[in-house]
């Protein structure tokens, strides 16, 4: 009679296990418990193996959800000197290969147009996108939004949440996010910069998600009045490592919710969180907004970690421990960024066609500015306006486009040079170099530059100028 052959036991790589005790609950003999040590490799505590009344049942291996934990153990395998997927391979999996389930467009009925503040307007934009889960601490000037979110989204099946800070609300959309489901916050600054750390491992696990940030006055609490004070973050301080994100500046209520919809957009076709900067002013200003022919009703990524059975060998991960792999990666994100650069940066000009003169704006200054160049124009001054609509990718193409006729660039802004500094650093690394004269108007603290002051501004440089 044959002698029947063992059945392989498994194998524990405790650099793999993060002690999550799928295997404990498992296994039927008993032969798997927590662990006490801390795994000085990965900082985890990985769980202990005790064989001896193992039967090779292989259910602890079936339970294990990374891919090179617990493993059958191959006869002669090294374990030290051997790298875990040469020695096991892939792990298999049972599940059907996902794909994705497009986002489909579903017509609305023409409206009347609506006069609602500028967090509404973003906060209905948002709705009309697919986002059915929102996460948010009330911080003013912002707070409107997640209020009539909160009153809607339990009519419409969705989710808001309350989170205890803006910590806990950046990783509730981690998860929200990584399950491919369209999600987004309301916050201001010093929100805003609690939820850096969170957006630099959304942006590391590749997870979309939408952050409106209406800037008010600082630094520290400072006041709740409006300011650009945070340009500077969106563009060049989205948490630690490798980061940036697409930063829409809109001007108008309506933009608050044209942006936001394309914020979605962009957000999930880039599979990286999107940033929309809107000064205080904006998002409390009202004004007329026309709803869109149609809206969304969000599909499901291929890439989704959505808890069914055919996504369910996917991973949402921001760590590489091996640094060719994070290197790797940073190339990866570096190619995703440049296609940002290519084809997502946006900008809109006012009489800039023969403009010897022009004003650079964003968010409510750029209607402050767009009165001062028809001041302006009434007096004979060839002024205009160009307006970026991106801060980051800046529109540094279209902007050089206007540079051949102007002798002078001033640059509106509630902020000590923030814009400004974008504007510079753009033109610099475009390799531009006849740079016309730059000077500025700003204003801090909540306080808004005025129309009258920059028409004086430019007055003022003419008559220096010519003397």
């Amino acid at each position: 009679m044959a002698q029947l052959k063992e059945r392989p036991k498994p194998f524990l790589l405790p650099d793999f296990c993060k002690g999550c005790g799928r295997c404990i609950s498992a296994c039927v003999k008993g032969c798997i418990s927590l662990g006490s040590e801390i795994d000085s490799a990965t900082g985890y505590v990985p769980v202990v193996l005790d064989l001896e009344d193992c039967n090779g049942c292989g259910l602890c291996m079936e339970a294990c959800p990374e891919p090179y934990g617990l493993r059958e153990t191959p006869a002669g395998a090294d374990f030290e000197l051997q790298d875990p997927a040469k020695l096991f391979g892939g792990k298999t999996s049972t599940a059907p290969v996902a794909v994705d389930i497009p986002a489909t467009r579903v017509p609305l009925p023409r409206t009347e147009p609506l006069v609602i503040k500028g967090n509404y307007a973003s906060a209905l934009g948002a709705l009309l996108a697919g986002c059915r889960h929102v996460f948010g601490y009330p911080i003013t000037p912002s707070t409107e939004g997640a209020e009539l979110m909160a009153k809607l989204l339990p009519k419409l099946d969705g989710t808001f949440l309350q989170a205890v800070s803006e910590v806990a609300t950046v990783n509730h959309m981690y998860g929200s996010g990584g399950a491919g489901r369209p999600c987004m916050t309301f916050t201001s600054s010093p929100g805003f910069s609690l939820m850096l750390e969170g957006i630099s491992y959304m942006i590391g696990a590749e997870v979309p998600g939408v952050f409106v940030n209406i800037m008010r006055g600082g630094p520290g609490l400072g006041n709740i009045a409006p300011e650009q004070a945070d340009v500077k973050l969106a563009c060049r301080g989205l948490g630690h490592g490798n980061t940036h994100a697409i930063t829409l500046m809109p001007s108008t209520p309506q933009e608050m919710l044209d942006l936001t919809m394309l914020a979605f957009e962009l957000s999930f076709k880039y599979r990286n969180p999107v940033v929309l900067l809107g000064d205080g002013y904006l998002g409390q200003m009202t004004g007329k907004v026309n709803l869109p022919d149609a809206m969304i009703k969000p599909g499901v990524p291929k890439w989704a970690v959505n808890g069914d059975a055919q996504h369910r060998g996917n991973l949402i991960n921001s760590i590489y421990l091996s640094e060719v792999d994070l290197e790797g990666f940073n190339v990866h994100l570096n190619a995703k960024y440049q296609q940002m650069i290519d084809n997502e940066s946006r900008s809109e000009t006012f009489m800039a066609e023969d403009a010897e003169v022009l004003i650079i704006a964003t968010n409510t200054p750029a209607r402050t500015a767009k009165g001062a160049v028809q001041d302006l124009r009434n007096q004979g001054i060839k002024a205009g306006l160009f307006r970026p609509i991106t801060v980051w990718p800046f529109p540094v193409k279209q902007l050089i486009k206007e540079l051949p006729h102007v002798k002078r660039l001033v640059i509106v802004e509630a902020s000590n040079g923030q814009l400004e500094d974008e504007v510079r650093l753009a033109l610099s690394l475009a390799g531009y170099q006849n740079l016309p004269t730059i000077s500025s108007v700003r204003h801090f603290g909540g306080i808004l530059p005025q129309q009258t002051e920059v028409v004086a501004h430019i007055q003022a440089s003419l008559v220096k100028e010519a003397r």
